[in-house]
């Protein structure tokens, strides 16, 4: 019982954020997030719940185009970058030759 009242609350919570992300998205714009999300779900994740909180906030006026969602899609790449780094240990390397 418990677990079906917390699905309907799940879908409830999807089709709102669905709802929302239609109301303020352009076409080319929602197509581009369903790319995104498709490519890299947890990204997509992140940038729907950062375009419903732009929404809720009323920082957001009118509808949100492709390239305004570009733009947003960069910096959250510059916020999130990971640095990353390949360490060769040379030595662990020559020690495991095979030619015995």
């Amino acid at each position: 019982m418990r677990s079906q009242a917390q699905q309907q609350e799940q879908q409830e919570r999807e089709t709102t954020k669905k709802s929302i992300i239609g109301q303020v998205l352009s076409q080319e714009a929602a197509a581009r997030l369903n790319t995104i999300c498709l490519a890299k779900p947890d990204k997509g994740k992140q940038l729907e719940a950062f375009i419903i909180n732009l929404a809720t906030s009323g920082r957001l006026m009118g509808k949100m185009s492709e390239p305004e969602l570009i733009s947003i899609v960069e910096q959250l790449n510059k916020q999130t970058s990971k640095n990353t780094k390949v360490k060769f240990d040379r030595r662990r390397a020559a020690l495991d030759s095979d030619s015995d």
